[in-house]
């Protein structure tokens, strides 16, 4: 079975680097590369684009709300159009830089408070993905399994790749847990390990009040802010390799 890994990375700006990008290039099969609002800058994104051609990785887009002091992870009274335009800019933004390096962006995955958005309203969702699908039909959406947004998507006719977290806490409902209460991200080894474990061999998933849910996925998410994400992607891949699963990037997953 082929698993994809992939981490949200490229998010610093200028001189500031949120974590070793390069060193997770070589981990990674799938690089969410942030596209310049709520981090990520010109040049940072050539870098990522760089590195990712180098180490074989898949390219994809990580827009987000321009709100760099709070991480894009404010949600901000834009309105259904405006959230289209800035979609559509920082995708075209990364497409053009990495075109230039003869590469190709194969798939789309929202940032915090913009893929909130757009995941609780269906209306908005069919408008974010029937823009995609008129400018890249092509490309793969990451999601959240059963999610609007990758309802969404499937109405568009575009395809999807559904994801686990590995380092964020899961209600009963299958939603995660609000970052700032208890027990949200997690980052001890041991547990990110038996979670990685749990989701290989039984495809499910110990909720943060106990229960089991089922996580119907074939993509594991590392988000590069949690502290240590080097270390845990590392560790992700580790028990990927473990069970006699390839670690490939989302294009070959999806077809």
């Amino acid at each position: 079975m082929k698993i994809d890994l992939n981490s949200d990375m490229g998010e610093g700006f200028g001189p500031y680097r949120l974590c070793d990008d390069e060193a997770m290039m070589k981990v990674v099969s799938s690089a969410n590369i942030a596209c310049g609002f709520h981090g990520g800058d010109p040049d940072t994104m050539a870098r990522m684009v760089r590195h990712a051609k180098a180490n074989g990785v898949g390219i994809g887009a990580h827009p987000g709300l321009p709100d760099r002091m709070g991480f894009g992870r404010r949600e901000m009274p834009f309105g259904a159009d405006e959230l289209r335009q800035q979609m559509l800019y920082q995708l075209g933004a990364l497409a053009a830089i990495a075109g230039s390096e003869h590469m190709t962006v194969s798939h789309i995955s929202f940032h915090a408070a913009m893929g909130n958005m757009v995941n609780r309203d269906p209306v908005l969702a069919d408008l974010i993905m029937d823009a995609v699908r008129t400018v890249h039909p092509n490309l793969i959406v990451f999601a959240m399994p059963g999610s609007e947004i990758e309802q969404a998507a499937k109405r568009a006719g575009l395809k999807t790749l559904a994801l686990f977290l590995a380092d964020r806490a899961y209600d009963a409902q299958g939603r995660l847990v609000t970052r700032g209460l208890p027990g949200a991200v997690i980052k001890e080894e041991a547990a990110v390990r038996e979670r990685v474990r749990q989701f290989l061999l039984e495809g499910s998933v110990r909720t943060v009040d106990g229960g089991t849910i089922a996580i119907p996925a074939r993509s594991i998410l590392v988000h590069s802010d949690t502290p240590g994400a080097l270390e845990l992607a590392r560790i992700v891949r580790s028990e990927i390799e473990a069970t006699g699963a390839t670690i490939a990037p989302a294009a070959e997953i999806v077809g």
